[in-house]
C-alpha cells in the first residue's frame, strides 16, 4: 500500500526505499513495483526489477508481465519482447488476455505489426480492449484500410465500442480521407452517446478537415459541449490547412478568450496558417509572442518562420534564420527553404540547400528533382542535365505523382498519362471536350511550369494528361452535379493543372476539393481558396 500510495504521488525513489527495506516481499510487491515505474515512464528500471524477480526465483503473475511489457513498448525495445514473448509462452500465458493485449501492442509500437498481427488471431478471448489496440497497431503502422477491415469485423462480431476504438478508425478514415466511412462513423459515435468525449470530437474535427469538408469540420467544433485545448488546435490547424487564416487567427483569440493558454502545438498551426497565405508580419508577431510567453520555440516553429519568409522571397532572410539558429538545421527548414528558391529562381542560395538535404537525405530523390526544377525554371538547362544525371547515379527512385478519387465507395486512382484505368478511353474523350470548351474561355495552359527543354506543343501535350486532370475528368463523368468533385494528391498540385481547375469550376459550374501533399484548394467560379499562394 505504502509503494501504491508513493507510486500515485510520483514519488517513485520513496516507493523503491519501502520495496528494499521490506522483508518479505509477496508477488504483489514486485507486481506493485515494477507496475510504479511503468507508470512514472522508467521502464529500463522496470525490466531491470523483472530481471531481478526472475533471479530470486520469486512467483510472477500476468499483470508483472503485463506491466514489464508496457514499459517495453514505451521504450521501443524489440529484443527484450520478444524475450518476454518467449517466457509468455513457456508460462502457459498466451491466452490471458491482458497479456496478450500487452503484447500485441508492444510489437505493433515496435514496427513488427505481422507478429502482433499473429498474438491477435491467437487469442482465443478477446476484450474491446484487444481489439482497439489492434486497431490502434494498424494505425501506428500507416495501415489504415487494415484498421478500417478490423473496425467493421468487430462490428460485425458485435464488439462493444469504446472511445479508443473510435478514435482510431476515425484516424485512419482522416489518413485516406474517407468522407464516406468517417460520416459512418459520425453516425455510430452519436448513436453510441460518444459525442461529449473530447478526444472523439477532436478525431471527428480531422476527420472532417482532412477530407475537404471544413464547414462540416466547423460544425462539429461548435457543437462541441467541452473544449480541451487540442480541440481548439485541431480547428485551428484545420483552418490552416484550408487556407482560412483570419478563421484561424480569430479562433486563436477566441481560444485565450475562453482562457484557455496557446501550446507549442497551437503556435505551429497558427504560424502555418501564416504561410500557406504569405503573412510574414502576423508570422513573425505570433513568433514573437510565444517567446514572451515563456514558450521556446521549437525546430518545428523555426521551420514555420523559415517557410513564411521563403514564400514571401525574403531568401536572405529566411537563410540568415537557418544559420543563427540555436541548433542544427531540420531536412524540413532546408527542403523548405529549396523549394522558396524555385519559386523564387534564387539558383545561389538552392544550391546550398540542395548540398545540405544531399547529406541530411540521401535517400529522398525529391531534393534532386526540385534543384533540378530550380535550374530549369531559370533556363539552365546544361545544369538541369548535370542534376538529372546526378540522380540517375545515385540510384534513389524519384516518387512518381498519382491523384486518387472516391466514387461510390471504390477509389480510383491515377498517373500522368494513365493506360491502365477501364474507361481510360472515354476519359480521354470528355477531357478533350472539355478542353476544346475551356479554349473558348481563353484557357490555353501555363507551358512555363512544365520544365522539359522540348517544344511550347509537346509541353502543352505532356501537361494534358496530368493525374489530377484525369480524375476530375473521371468525377465530372460519374458524380451527380450538386456533389463536390472531392481530388487527393500525392504531390504539389503544378500551376498549369491549378489554373486548368479555376477554369474548369467556371466552365462545369462545379466546386472542386483538391488535397496536394501540402494543403486544400477549393475551386469555385472561377476562383481558388489559395489566393494564387501555395
Amino acid at each position: 500500500m505504502l509503494i501504491n500510495f508513493y507510486s500515485k504521488c510520483g514519488a517513485v525513489d520513496h516507493a523503491r526505499k519501502v520495496f528494499d527495506e521490506m522483508r518479505l516481499r509477496s508477488v504483489v510487491s514486485w507486481n506493485t513495483m515494477i507496475g510504479a515505474y511503468t507508470q512514472n515512464g522508467n521502464g529500463v528500471a522496470a525490466l531491470s526489477l523483472f530481471g531481478r524477480m526472475l533471479r530470486e526465483g520469486s512467483e510472477f503473475s500476468e499483470f508483472a508481465l503485463s506491466s514489464v511489457l508496457c514499459a517495453c513498448a514505451a521504450n521501443f525495445l524489440p529484443v527484450e519482447s520478444k524475450q518476454l514473448h518467449a517466457l509468455v509462452v513457456k508460462s502457459s500465458m498466451e491466452s490471458n488476455a491482458f497479456v496478450g493485449t500487452a503484447l500485441l501492442d508492444v510489437y505493433a509500437k515496435c514496427r513488427f505489426i505481422n507478429d502482433a498481427l499473429h498474438v491477435f488471431e491467437a487469442m482465443p478471448e478477446k476484450s474491446d480492449v484487444t481489439w482497439s489496440s489492434m486497431m490502434a497497431g494498424f494505425v501506428q503502422n500507416d495501415l489504415y484500410e487494415e484498421a478500417l477491415r478490423l473496425f467493421l469485423t468487430a462490428q460485425r462480431n458485435g464488439v462493444e465500442m469504446n472511445v479508443f476504438m473510435i478514435s482510431s478508425v476515425l484516424c485512419a478514415s482522416a489518413a485516406l480521407a474517407a468522407l464516406i466511412q468517417g460520416k459512418q462513423v459520425h453516425a455510430i459515435v452519436c448513436k453510441a452517446g460518444f459525442g461529449a468525449n473530447e478526444y472523439v470530437v477532436s478525431s471527428l474535427v480531422d476527420v472532417y478537415a482532412r477530407c475537404g469538408s471544413i464547414k462540416q469540420s466547423h460544425s462539429v467544433f461548435s457543437e462541441a459541449e467541452k473544449r480541451n485545448v487540442i480541440l481548439w488546435n485541431t480547428m485551428i490547424s484545420s483552418f490552416a490547412r484550408h487556407a482560412r487564416p483570419l478563421e484561424a487567427m480569430m479562433l486563436f483569440e477566441k481560444m485565450q478568450q475562453a482562457f484557455l493558454y496557446p501550446s507549442e502545438v497551437t503556435y505551429v498551426s497558427i504560424l502555418s496558417a501564416c504561410a500557406h497565405m504569405g503573412l510574414a508580419e502576423k508570422g513573425r508577431m505570433y513568433f514573437d509572442m510565444m517567446k514572451e510567453q515563456g514558450l521556446n520555440p521549437g525546430a518545428v516553429h523555426y521551420s514555420c518562420m523559415v517557410d513564411i519568409l521563403g514564400r514571401t522571397g525574403r531568401i536572405d532572410e529566411a537563410k540568415d534564420m537557418i544559420d543563427t539558429m540555436p541548433f542544427e538545421a531540420t531536412a524540413s527548414m532546408w527542403g523548405s527553404l529549396l523549394a522558396s528558391c524555385r519559386v523564387h529562381k534564387n539558383v545561389e542560395v538552392a544550391v546550398v540547400a540542395a548540398r545540405k538535404l544531399f547529406k541530411i537525405e540521401p535517400n529522398n530523390a525529391g531534393n534532386h528533382v526540385l534543384l533540378s526544377n530550380v535550374y530549369a525554371a531559370s533556363g539552365r538547362w546544361d545544369d538541369v542535365a548535370s542534376a538529372r544525371k546526378l540522380l540517375k547515379s545515385s540510384e534513389v527512385k524519384k516518387e512518381k505523382g498519382k491523384s486518387w478519387i472516391e466514387i461510390k465507395d471504390s477509389v480510383h486512382s491515377f498517373m500522368v498519362g494513365e493506360r491502365s484505368h477501364p474507361r481510360i478511353g472515354e476519359i480521354y474523350a470528355r477531357l478533350d471536350d472539355l478542353l476544346k470548351e475551356m479554349e473558348k474561355s481563353g484557357f490555353r495552359g501555363q507551358i512555363e511550369h512544365d520544365l522539359h527543354d522540348v517544344e511550347d506543343d509537346c509541353k502543352r501535350e505532356l501537361l494534358k494528361h496530368h493525374s489530377e486532370k484525369l480524375a476530375f475528368t473521371f468525377g465530372l463523368m460519374c458524380l451527380p452535379w450538386y456533389v463536390p468533385i472531392r481530388i487527393m494528391k500525392n504531390l504539389r498540385i503544378c500551376g498549369d493543372c491549378h489554373q486548368f481547375m479555376k477554369v474548369a469550376s467556371a466552365v462545369t459550374g462545379r466546386e472542386i476539393v483538391v488535397r496536394d501533399n501540402n494543403r486544400f484548394h477549393h475551386f469555385r467560379e472561377g476562383m481558388c481558396s489559395c489566393g494564387e499562394f501555395w
